[in-house]
Order: structure tokens, then C-alpha cells, then sequence
């Protein structure tokens, strides 16, 4: 089973880093606030970047990943190395 690891921007310009296994779900459980508590206090703008991983395990390490970047690197994934959405 594929998993995608995704950045999305939420209204107060703050990113977001999370992983799924089905990301349209996940993408509207956040513009719905139900996805988790942080999205439901600052609602969810647009999705910037994903990646596919091919296992839970690779996703989670690659989320645990880029949260840990400064703003700056996370802003390079779709800004100079391209993005990679769908």
C-alpha cells in the first residue's frame, strides 16, 4: 500500500507536514476541521507538496523528516525542486 507524505498551508500562512494512505480523504477531512485538532483551530488553505512512499514506516520517518526542517528547507521542496502534487 502507497502512502503520501503532504505539506499543506493553512490560513494563517503556518504549514502543516502529515502522511496517509488516501490523500483526497485526508485533504477534505482537513478543510472539514476533522482531521485533526490542530486543522480545526486553523483551517486548512491549499495543498503545496507530496511525495509517495511505498510503506507506513518510510512515510512516518519522512514526515518526522520535514517537520523537523526550518520553514526555509520545507519551502524548497515545491519551490525549487518542483512540486510534486498530483
Amino acid at each position: 500500500m502507497a502512502f503520501s507524505v503532504y505539506v499543506i498551508e493553512l490560513i494563517d500562512k503556518s504549514y502543516y507536514v502529515g502522511f496517509t494512505n488516501n490523500l483526497s480523504r485526508r485533504l477534505k477531512q482537513h478543510e472539514e476541521g476533522t482531521a485533526c485538532a490542530h486543522t480545526k483551530k486553523i483551517p486548512f488553505k491549499k495543498l503545496l507538496w507530496t511525495e509517495q512512499q511505498y510503506d507506513r514506516r518510510s512515510a512516518r520517518a519522512r514526515e518526522k523528516e520535514i517537520k523537523g526542517w526550518r520553514r526555509e528547507k520545507k519551502e524548497n521542496l515545491w519551490k525549487h525542486e518542483g512540486s510534486s502534487l498530483p
